[in-house]
């Protein structure tokens, strides 16, 4: 018979640790829907890495102590002290909402009881946590059985001990991770909570927040944030650098949002609650330096009032929400602030209900920085062709930052044809990708990254081109990027085989029909209302 095979004593790799998980959210897949386990599983998550972290911290004070020749008998009160937790960014957990407890107790009957006091124990503990912890388990349609099972799973995983990497690292890409699992799982819903990553990064990288307000309208997870304090991370900025403001319409996913900025240590106010942005603006004094949004494309069910202050360019229409969104974005910049917001296609060349002429004031008004055409198939959630807009408040060359004079210019940029398939529905954007998206902009607009890199700027055909308005205005203030880029060289080394050409660009062709059977959707409606 063979040696039975010794359990590992180390910390679990990522993969194992994203595996026995992800095994812990099938536990409850079976009673209740993608939207509800989330909230279950992630909850729980978050409360095994509070507890990892807090006994990690507990044994590092124990070593400090007697270090210092405390003896033996005093070490409890250091040990009992929130402040040597809090000094550190740890949360303090209570003797009964740490996992030891709940892990001993769970086999015990009554689970859901038990972790509906610990997540509210630890709230009252935490001000920072205060109304945002899940107290969803001890319900009817709650499996108290499986919901032991997932207790049992989740303490196997381990968020401590990993060389070079805190608990709070390991738990933010568990989190990330899961985030977008579920967001995959949950289909076309699951947009309203995420972004794609390399999405985000393109924003992050072009505005390049090292310093000052990040507001995001719509902030879903928070997925903006926690790109944009990686950016500084990379770049060995300061996290305090930057200040964080964020709004969530949507219950759940503000409390998603709250509980992602706590575990990537990210200081930040999504207010004291959810609220829809057009409806009640939550900050209405922040005037921000960055703007990232990824706001619901073609939102037609939103709080429209025609006499709001901020539609300066043009009353938007009832039925479609995107220039709504970028007119409060421009609202809350400040005078130096720049933004970046992803969209759906149809806002570079919708003429419906004013939108047209909405575009054309904001071109008008110099405030369009740049606009990007992104590839096919980067949101799983949807099958709409997305572009990302820019603005900028500071297009003319200002003080010590010496940027490019780019006064009544647009940058154009196609990058429909990046990206690389990591299944058969799905497209990411590579670091390849994004840095080549970021230094384009950079070189344009001469900022201090693109002058360290001596890096300048050219017209590419067929990727990027800068327009003068006049220019735009030939094309009636259109502002779709392959309207002015032009036809890229023939590359003669060309080595796509036919077959993968005519699947790419049968892919492409019918993403169009989707489009355009969404415009002819809206003609028919605006027509209809016409003749009503």
């Amino acid at each position: 018979m063979p040696p039975r095979k010794k359990k590992p004593t180390g910390p679990p790799t990522m993969a194992e640790l994203h595996d026995t998980l992800w095994k812990a959210a099938d536990k409850l897949r079976g009673s209740m829907d993608a939207s509800q386990y989330k909230d279950f599983v992630l909850g729980l998550v978050f409360l095994k890495y509070i507890s990892d972290s807090f006994d990690e911290r507990r044994e590092q004070i124990r070593e400090e102590v007697l270090k210092d020749g405390v003896p033996e008998s005093q070490v409890e009160q250091f040990l009992d002290d929130p402040d040597e937790y809090e000094g550190r960014g740890v949360f303090w957990v209570p003797a009964t909402a740490r996992w030891e407890a709940i892990a001993r107790d769970a086999k015990q009957g009554n689970v859901g009881v038990q972790l509906d006091a610990a997540m509210d124990v630890v709230m009252k503990s935490n001000e920072a946590l205060n109304g945002v912890l899940p107290k969803i388990f001890n319900r009817d349609n709650v499996d108290q059985n499986r919901l032991a099972e997932l207790v049992d799973l989740i303490g196997d995983a381990r968020f401590t001990g990993h060389a070079d990497r805190s608990a709070r690292d390991v738990l933010g890409e568990v989190y990330e991770y899961f985030l977008e699992r579920f967001a995959r799982a949950e289909g076309k819903r699951g947009g309203e909570f995420y972004t794609p990553a390399s999405v985000v990064k393109v924003l992050v990288n072009v505005l390049e927040p090292y310093a000052g307000r990040v507001y995001d309208p719509c902030c879903g997870s928070g997925g903006m944030f926690v790109q944009a304090e990686k950016f500084i991370d990379e770049h060995r900025g300061r996290r305090d650098d930057i200040s964080v403001y964020g709004q969530e319409s949507n219950e759940r996913t503000w409390r998603l949002a709250q509980m992602n900025l706590a575990v990537h240590g990210i200081r930040g106010n999504l207010s004291s609650r959810w609220g829809d942005t057009f409806r009640e603006d939550r900050h209405p004094d922040v005037k921000a330096d960055f703007i990232l949004a990824n706001p619901p494309f073609n939102m037609s069910d939103w709080a429209r009032k025609a006499d709001d202050p901020r539609w300066r360019f043009g009353t938007p229409p009832q039925g479609n929400a995107n220039f709504a969104w970028l007119q409060h974005i421009i609202s809350k910049l400040a005078e130096r602030g720049t933004a970046g917001v992803v969209l759906a296609n149809g806002s570079m060349s919708s003429k419906q209900s004013g939108e047209g002429d909405i575009r054309a004031a904001l071109v008008e008004a110099d405030l369009v920085s740049c606009m990007v055409s992104l590839p096919p198939q980067l949101f799983r959630t949807t099958q709409i062709p997305a572009c990302l807009w820019f603005f900028a408040k500071d297009k003319s060359p200002q003080g010590a930052k010496r940027l490019a004079d780019r006064r009544g210019e647009v940058l154009f940029i196609d990058a429909r044809t990046m990206g690389t398939m990591i299944d058969r529905t799905e497209r990411v954007l590579t670091e390849l990708d994004i840095a080549k998206i970021a230094k384009t902009y950079h070189a344009w607009r001469g900022t201090k990254s693109a002058r360290d890199a001596n890096l300048s700027y050219a017209d590419d055909p067929g990727f990027c081109y800068s327009a003068m308005q006049d220019v735009i205005r030939a094309h009636h203030h259109t502002l779709t990027p392959g309207r002015y880029v032009g036809q890229a060289a023939i590359d003669e080394d060309d080595d796509e085989s036919i077959a993968d050409k005519i699947e790419r660009m049968t892919k492409q062709l019918l993403i169009q029909f989707d489009e355009s059977a969404r415009i002819e959707k809206v003609v028919r409606e605006q027509l209809e209302r016409l003749n009503a």
